[in-house]
């Protein structure tokens, strides 16, 4: 390899190459695999000019020598599985391929291929996996050439009509079964399989707080976990009435419920910071009970109050009317701690209002209630033209017991009192 002639050679090759006389850049080529026979350099300039002549069998040989010379460069083994493409040698394309993976397992061209491979030899289900990987590891479309930005764009079309087709057969096999189950294992099994064919996500706690361990990362809670909602939605007409009186007299109690200091940076919040597109009447904030707020709403008060809230001490429980205005989003977002849960009771709900926890989406329903983890990423939407209220409040997550809730209320308590804690509102 440290042969002077080599270079020489070599350089020779390459102007021969670029002067297009490809004819005499193989003569020097072949010097240099006379005297270095293991050349992977000279081997594989050797294969790319027998492809371009379509000596594929040729091309072919170059190419597993060049790869064995230099079995760590995944170019080689690339080149290889074209020429075995070219030659219709399926098992040795997907050998060469497979030894690209090896070195590099999200290799885009090499996962490309594959995909390609499996789709022409009829390996559906590999194929649209594999489709699947490409695209998850493909450069933005710019940076393709029009040749693979096609294929790619045909591979997931083949993928999802693929996935299309077997969902269709698993929900023709399983329509039954899950017909006759709970709602909650209908929902929960429905789930897992849904996740299995990519219909949909699953979701983990983002806690800008503290995230309680081992906790069901749940994205709605089962109503079996609150046995006192049918008493609070009992209640909702007398509390929508006590919200419409205060809508109705332009009560002053309303406010942004998203309000940064000035000069905060740029974010996701800033087109509702300030903004009374989405307020909120707070009746409990922060676990301080607001009582002139309660005083104009006695029976919400009332209500509420009979509630198992949570009492995180100067942290909850929050209890508000929150209103959003026509025509408003609220962003995906994540709350502060997975130790409570939050309750929504629908109490103004027009149509084209949507609320999303995770990979679930629901509506509201005036006058029922729903309970949710919100340190798993959910959105809210009004595309209405009508004004959406709901009750807000939280209460302890259902799966911590009491001696759990008192430790964590004492830790609370503790950090606070060393002056040392910074207390995160939500």
């Amino acid at each position: 390899m440290n042969d002077p002639r080599i270079a020489q050679l070599l350089s020779a090759a390459a102007a021969e190459q670029r002067a297009q006389r490809p004819q005499a850049a193989v003569r020097y080529l072949e010097q240099v695999v006379a005297i270095a026979p293991d050349h992977p350099q000279a081997l594989n300039s050797l294969g790319t000019q027998a492809l371009a002549r379509s000596d594929f069998a040729a091309a072919r040989n170059y190419f597993a020598r060049a790869a064995a010379a230099d079995p760590g460069e995944p170019v080689l083994w690339l080149n290889l599985a074209r020429a075995c493409r070219e030659l219709g040698d399926d098992d040795g394309e997907l050998a060469a391929l497979d030894r690209v993976l090896a070195i590099d397992a999200r290799a885009f061209v090499a996962l490309l291929r594959k995909a390609h491979l499996f789709q022409r030899t009829g390996q559906n289900a590999r194929a649209a996996l594999h489709w699947g990987q490409a695209g998850a590891v493909a450069p933005p479309d710019e940076q393709l050439s029009p040749e693979i930005r096609a294929m790619l764009d045909e591979g997931r079309a083949f993928a999802v009509a693929h996935n299309a087709r077997f969902g269709g057969v698993i929900d023709g096999a399983m329509g039954d079964a899950l017909a006759a189950a709970s709602p909650r294992d209908r929902r929960r099994v429905g789930a897992a399989i849904d996740a299995m064919l990519g219909r949909r996500q699953v979701y983990a706690n983002v806690c800008e707080g503290m995230t309680f361990p081992f906790l069901p990362a749940d994205e709605f809670f089962d109503r079996e976990h609150f046995p006192w909602m049918s008493e609070l939605e009992a209640a909702a007409p007398a509390i929508r009435a006590e919200l419409k009186d205060l809508l109705d007299k332009g009560d002053e109690g309303f406010a942004p419920y998203v309000q940064y200091p000035s000069g905060y940076p740029e974010s996701k919040w800033s087109e509702l910071d300030h903004s009374e597109r989405w307020s909120a009447y707070f009746l409990w904030r922060h676990g301080k009970r607001i009582d002139d707020h309660c005083a104009r709403c006695p029976q919400t008060a009332a209500a509420v109050e009979k509630l198992p809230l949570a009492d995180h001490a100067g942290r909850a429980p929050t209890v508000f009317f929150s209103l959003l205005h026509p025509r408003t989003r609220i962003p995906p977002h994540t709350g502060v701690t997975n130790a409570r849960t939050i309750v929504h009771l629908g109490l103004i709900v027009p149509e084209k209002c949507g609320f999303r926890v995770g990979g679930e989406t629901r509506e509201w329903q005036e006058g029922q209630a729903f309970a949710f983890d919100d340190t798993i990423e959910h959105e809210a939407w009004n595309d209405s033209d009508e004004l959406r209220a709901v009750l807000i409040l939280d209460v302890w997550n259902p799966h911590i017991t009491q001696t759990e809730r008192d430790l964590v209320n004492r830790f609370f308590q503790a950090a606070d009192a060393s002056g040392m804690n910074v207390i995160i509102d939500d």
